[in-house]
């Protein structure tokens, strides 16, 4: 039985440059924080950073995490001026749901999704 997202991690090739950059992205600093992992508790949900070995494109060919936001053309918009670059552009998807994804500083692929059905 599946409870939901619970923890999203994405690899990076210097995590102390990769805890900034999402610490700057969510506004807050992260809860836990070592060498080897830092995480931030995201409204319940975990964003972790785990180093890799190289920065590779290949990273974007994984699985995409997508975050809620309230507004997600004003949330990619920051994105964008906070160094990501556009993957998908937002766009709706029907039922007033709207995704769209960048890819972050580390070559990680970070989606968004505004959905008004979805309530904790």
């Amino acid at each position: 039985m599946f409870l939901g997202l619970r923890t999203a991690i994405y690899h990076v090739d210097d995590i102390e440059k990769a805890r900034d950059w999402y610490s700057s992205i969510l506004g807050f600093k992260p809860y836990f924080d070592e060498p080897f992992y830092v995480g931030f508790n995201v409204a319940g949900y975990e964003l972790g950073l785990q180093p890799a070995e190289s920065n590779s494109a290949s990273k974007s060919d994984g699985v995409v995490a997508y975050w809620g936001v309230e507004d997600a053309a004003a949330a990619h918009q920051r994105l964008l001026e906070l160094g990501a670059i556009t993957n998908d552009e937002v766009q709706e998807v029907g039922g007033g749901i709207k995704v769209g994804t960048v890819k972050d500083p580390f070559g990680n692929v970070f989606g968004i999704i505004e959905n008004p059905h979805f309530k904790l």
